[in-house]
Formats: structure tokens, sequence, C-alpha cells
């Protein structure tokens, strides 16, 4: 297949996949509506389709608990199984971005390709860890904001194939950047998290709920656990990343390995951020909703290093990445380091 010929199957790979998230979407809706009146009691607030009976009261006969467990059951497995099959042609996508570079390349070229892979990683981390930290319950949340992320994604960031400067064609691209992906894909999840936690405990402090979405998903205590071990997760991956990949690839490429660049010292103050959340749930005692905040902090610094710089800053050497490749080639090497920079994406 020709570099045109890869690139068209990304692009069409995408819009597929976007296609196949929402319908995943709308089959876990569905999933979630079919027990929307149906209480809940207290003990058996767990991942919809976990097999528990839910109770019933006055007025919901056993024909009704039946037909709502059958019907919750079946489109829970089928947003399942779309949501396996939209990360498969997710997947596709981004291996195709990768065969249409000449030379072929990984796909972390510029946002929309980063945005690309971190969406993925977002679906492809919550369907590994979906069974063992018992998170059934976030999948709408989950597909909706990946969902949401690639609408962004082909709007507003998308750009035609173009090949990496020099610099960046080095094993620790690899290295650095799927660190990165991994780490601000676990963050996100996170960052979810958090604000269910805050959601759910307001819901509680207003008397709780037996019916509706907020009433089948698990206790404060579980969500706080949760993030803290996704969080904890990310943490040295994104410690990895950031401060040592990043810096050692700096150095290779233009002899140093701190630049003190836009996109590094908010890295460096999304690392401090999280580091504190750690930090003071292990000496201070800090849980629930101060952890939450904190949290949520950590995600807006994330996101804002991830996206904000790149339109509000002016002097990040990190831009070149999504420049014409004619313009980057006419860059004089001792005049800037902006065509040299290593550390794109993160």
């Amino acid at each position: 297949m020709s570099n045109a010929a890869w690139e068209s199957l990304s692009n069409q790979a995408v819009a597929a996949a976007g296609v196949v998230y929402f319908l995943a979407l709308l089959a876990h809706l569905v999933e979630w509506s079919a027990l929307r009146r149906l209480p809940v009691a207290k003990a058996e607030r767990q991942p919809v389709g976990a097999g528990a009976p839910v109770p019933a009261d006055d007025t919901t006969t056993t024909g009704d608990l039946e037909s709502a467990h059958h019907r919750s059951a079946m489109f829970g497995r089928l947003g399942l199984l779309l949501t396996v099959l939209a990360c498969a042609i997710h997947f596709v996508a981004l291996l195709g971005r990768g065969l249409a570079a000449d030379p072929v390349r990984v796909p972390w070229g510029n946002m929309y390709e980063f945005t690309l892979s971190g969406t993925f990683f977002v679906t492809l981390i919550f369907l590994v860890v979906r069974q063992r930290l018992r998170l059934a319950w976030m999948a709408p949340i989950v597909v909706g904001t990946v969902l949401t992320l690639l609408m962004i994604d082909v709007i507003w960031l998308h750009e035609e194939v173009a090949p990496l400067t020099e610099a960046l064609y080095s094993p620790w691209l690899v290295i650095h950047v799927v660190s990165a992906v991994i780490a601000t894909a676990a963050f996100t999840l996170g960052g979810l998290l958090s604000v269910l936690y805050l959601l759910k405990e307001r819901q509680l402090a207003r008397g709780g709920g037996t019916t509706g979405y907020l009433a089948r998903v698990p206790e404060p205590a579980a969500l706080d656990r949760t993030a803290y071990r996704l969080h904890a997760f990310a943490f040295p991956v994104w410690t990895f990343a950031v401060l040592i990949t990043g810096p050692i690839w700096a150095h290779e490429a233009w002899s140093r390995y701190w630049n003190w660049d836009p996109k590094e010292v908010w890295a460096f103050i999304t690392w401090v951020v999280y580091a504190a959340y750690l930090h003071a749930r292990a000496t201070a005692g800090w849980k629930g909703r101060n952890a939450a905040y904190l949290a949520l902090l950590g995600t807006a610094t994330l996101w804002f290093n991830f996206i904000g710089i790149n339109f509000f800053s002016t002097t990040s050497q990190h831009s070149y990445a999504d420049a014409p490749p004619a313009v980057v080639r006419t860059v004089d090497p001792g005049a800037a380091d902006a065509a040299h920079d290593p550390l794109v994406g993160v």
C-alpha cells in the first residue's frame, strides 16, 4: 500500500472507531437505564451485571425485575463487545498513521497523533483493569470521554501526515512518549473517579438515592481507594517519562538535560501536584474530598500542559512539531533549539 492509502485507512479507521464508540455508549446507556427505576440496596452498590439481585419495592414486580436484569445484562455485554471492537479499530487507526509516514515512524509526532494515542490507551487501560478493579459501572463515562476527545481531535487538531525532524528519529521517542501516554491515560481515569467521588458524596449528603446511575456507583470510600491505586500506578510512569527519559533524550539531542521550556515546566508542575497528592495521603492521611480536589488539580495541570501550552504559549519549543516540514528544514540548527527539541507531546 502507498503512504496515501495508509493515511486514508487511518482516517477511515478513526471515523469507524468513533461510530463504534458511539454505539457502545448507547448500549451502556440502555444498560443503565434498564435499571434506572429499580431501587438498589446499600450493600449491592456494585457494577451493573455483577449478578447480585436488585431488591424489589412495593411498585416493582418480579417480572419487572427479571425483564430489567435481562435487558441490562444483554446491553452490558453488547456495550463491552462494542468497546473492545472500537479499541481494536482505534489501534488500526494508529498503525495506519505510522505506516503512512515516509519513512515509517511511530504515530506520536504532533497533538493530533498524541491525542489519538492517548484516547486509545484510556480505553485499553480501562478494559485491562475493568474486571480487576470492578469498574464496569464506569463504562459510559469512559466511552463518552474517549468519544468526545476523539471528536475534538478530528475537528480541531487533525493534521496531514508529515515526516519527523531528525532529532525525533530516536529510540527515545518510543520510550519517552509511550510512558507519557500511559501515565496520562491512567491519570485521566483517576481524575474521572475523583469527579464521581465528589458527585457521590454530594448525593449521600443530600440523603442519598436508591435509583439512577449514582445509586449504583460504589461507595465514596471505594471510589477514593480505586482513584488512589490508579494515581499510584501512573505517578512512577510519569516520573520515568518526565524526569528520566525526557532529559536523557534532550541531552542526546542538544546537549542539555533541561531547558525551562513552558511545556517542561508544566510537566514538572504536574509531577509536583501528583507527588503532593501521594505524599499527603501517605503522611497526613488526606483522603476523600481533599484528596479528590488535589487529584483534579493534577488532572487540570496535566491537560493544560498537553493542550493549553500549545495554544497559549508563544515561546514553547514544542510547537515545532506542528509546523510544516518545509519550515522545519529551513531552521538554522545553530540559531534555535526549536528544530531539535525531542520532548514532543508531553
